[in-house]
């Protein structure tokens, strides 16, 4: 990721009296805003007779894989150790486990957020 996706732009020309009240608001120790950054939400959706989370938004670090976060989902829903879990962006793909939450939010991200389905397999046998 580039360090211009983690910080916000500035505009290019700006009045001391705008730059101070920029400054103020940031001296303030408006913190919340700066984790926010750090983190983005991603909404769970069940696919099938996957058992829905009570809670489907969450807040994700951007650095989290898939993998992570498929092994977060299948300890949440309690899965047995024969059923797999599948993750699948806007119901499109399966994103590779090794990819990055932070970067499917940048491409593929909308209205704030990542929407993320999943659903569980039982293996045969």
């Amino acid at each position: 990721m580039s360090d211009n996706a983690e910080s916000p732009t500035e505009p290019q020309k700006e009045d001391s009296s705008t730059q101070n009240q920029q400054n103020v608001a940031a001296d303030s120790g408006d913190t919340a805003k700066t984790e926010e950054k750090k983190k983005i939400d991603v909404l769970l959706k069940a696919v099938g007779d996957t058992p829905i989370m009570k809670t489907k938004k969450w807040a994700v670090e951007r650095g989290r894989t898939i993998q992570s976060l498929s092994q977060f989902i299948s300890r949440f829903l309690k899965l047995e150790p024969n059923e797999q879990l599948f993750i699948y962006v806007n119901q499109s793909f399966a994103p590779s486990p090794d990819q990055d939450v932070g970067v499917l939010f940048e491409c593929f991200g909308s209205d704030g957020k990542l929407v993320l389905h999943y659903c569980k397999s039982q293996a045969w046998g």
